[in-house]
């Protein structure tokens, strides 16, 4: 109970200052894990890789995608691809080729174990950090999308490197395999899984009933995948943006509960990772006993240096070499600006995911316990070197997002408008049947109501039966109004797949309806 109690007083702390509540976390983590070191029978918090892998991974994985917009992950898909794949592999191999040169008695094999260890960005570092900074959607879309599927090929990497290290013969054509087939079948096992879940989520009624299935989906896409020597990354994510993407086919009881569940859920998990992170430090350092703390010292130094200038290397030829290279990119798409690419250079924070993978490593795995410091001083490093100095960065280059709120609001108010139009003709065709002539003041307040609605989106931008067994005015009004709400729907749900909207909107105003539905029900 100390754990999340802790975990919980600190990121109290940081929200009621405004302060990055991850980066603090891990300070106290480090200040913590000093401190109990010093005294004998302290409570020790060793990191579980198989409690991260399966416990911590897949809600955090599956929420961040359910979050995500699908349209907006294909408009990005060429930069989201270089980075999880393209960069996973260059920062694994640059980072195998220097350790393996300084480090006495490393194989090459164990050293690009360590470099597939440190090569991805961490989902929760770059949703926590990004989305503070109030960063421009591209921006956050490419950071999240990468840090969403470079696990699946940092893993399968790092499965391979371990194999070699071992004895067991690998080629490139048999590495190459094995990550297809991996990729291949998480994306297949995700839409299947997807597909049955979206289903039953249409059928089931209860919103307390579908959100307990929500939150054994992502442990049955990661187990299912891996059980089969698939990726179960890549079918939570897959599986998770589809569910998003058709989130709007569920009840409305249904997104409202969920919203509010998997943002509890994100904050208690995602505060507990941060500070786990911090308190590995004595368990690590115990394993140096007997070296060089100079020779260490310079080891780290150098990994930590690889991992973040390889990085900003495989950066900008890879955000302008396609567009000068083919010309269709450059008539379809436009040249981003400079700031953006050294925004996404600079946003390389590791997590708890590369610990839990070198805390896996076999116990006879070659210089493990160096592996093991050295993926914690990259991890820690870049969490605060990088992320320390990332709002600075920001503001010192003038990455904001003003533009696209303003535009986000201009074009919800469109919505609103055009939402409220296809509720008023719904109302009109329902008073054409005949059956509304004696509650003529309900139809008028409905009117009213959905002209208000429209109206304070362009503002914003600057079951009862009555003695004869007729319906209630409040049982009439619930009736029809359900119905407008249900036309508004269809309207925003077809911009949004006409990309006139974009997912955050449709979500936001969807979410105003929800509230407005729920307001309308009846135990």
């Amino acid at each position: 109970m100390l754990l999340p109690a802790g975990a919980l007083a600190v990121a109290a702390v940081a929200r009621w200052r405004g302060w990055p509540a991850p980066l603090l976390l891990v300070l106290a983590g480090l200040a913590a894990s000093l401190i109990t070191s010093r005294f004998s029978g302290a409570p020790e918090y060793r990191l579980d890789p198989e409690v991260v892998l399966l416990v911590f991974l897949p809600p955090l994985l599956y929420s961040a995608a359910l979050d995500s917009s699908y349209q907006r992950l294909r408009a990005v898909r060429r930069p989201v691809g270089l980075l999880s794949v393209g960069l996973v592999l260059f920062t694994a191999a640059a980072v195998a080729l220097v350790a393996h040169a300084m480090i006495p008695g490393l194989p090459l094999a164990a050293a690009f174990a360590l470099g597939a260890i440190v090569a991805p960005p961490d989902a929760v570092a770059a949703v926590a950090v990004a989305r503070r900074l109030g960063l421009p959607r591209k921006v956050i879309t490419i950071l999240v999308g990468e840090s969403l599927f470079n696990d699946a090929t940092a893993l399968t990497a790092y499965r391979v490197a371990v194999a070699a290290t071992v004895g067991v013969v690998v080629t490139p054509l048999g590495a190459a395999g094995e990550f297809i087939y991996a990729a291949g079948c998480g994306v297949v096992i995700g839409l299947a899984l997807a597909y049955l879940t979206g289903r039953l989520f249409g059928i089931l009624r209860d919103p307390l009933i579908t959100n307990a299935l929500g939150l054994l989906v992502p442990f049955v896409a990661y187990l299912g995948a891996e059980a089969v020597h698939a990726s179960g990354v890549i079918a939570v994510v897959v599986m998770g943006l589809v569910l998003g993407h058709r989130m709007d086919r569920t009840t409305y009881g249904a997104r409202l509960v969920s919203h509010s569940v998997w943002k509890m859920l994100d904050f208690v998990l995602e505060i507990v990772v941060f500070l786990l992170i911090g308190l590995q430090l004595p368990l690590i350092l115990q394993g140096l006993s007997g070296r060089n703390p100079w020779h260490v010292a310079g080891y780290a130094a150098a990994v930590f240096a690889v991992v973040v200038l390889t990085r900003l290397v495989w950066t900008f030829p890879s955000t302008y070499l396609p567009g000068m290279l083919f010309r269709k990119i450059r008539e379809r798409e436009e040249r981003p600006p400079v700031k953006y690419a050294v925004v996404v250079g600079w946003a390389g924070m590791r997590g708890v995911v590369s610990l839990a993978a070198a805390f896996a490593l076999p116990a006879d795995f070659p210089a493990r316990e160096m592996v093991l410091f050295l993926t914690f001083v990259v991890v820690i490093g870049t969490l605060l070197v990088q992320g320390l100095s990332f709002p600075m960065l920001i503001r010192k280059l003038g990455v904001t997002s003003e533009q696209e709120v303003y535009k986000d609001n201009l074009t919800e108010a469109a919505a609103q408008q055009a939402a409220a139009s296809a509720a008023l003709a719904r109302l009109e065709e329902l008073t054409s049947e005949g059956v509304l002539e004696t509650q003529s003041d309900v139809v008028e307040r409905l009117r009213v109501q959905a002209e208000r609605r429209a109206m304070g989106a362009w503002e914003r931008l600057g079951g009862g039966v009555g003695p004869e067994g007729e319906e209630t005015p409040s049982t009439l009004y619930r009736r029809l109004r359900r119905e407008m709400l249900d036309a508004e729907r269809e309207v925003l749900v077809r911009m949004r797949d006409e990309r006139r909207i974009d997912d955050e909107v449709l979500r936001r105003v969807t979410r105003e309806l929800d509230y407005e539905e729920a307001t309308l029900a009846r135990d």
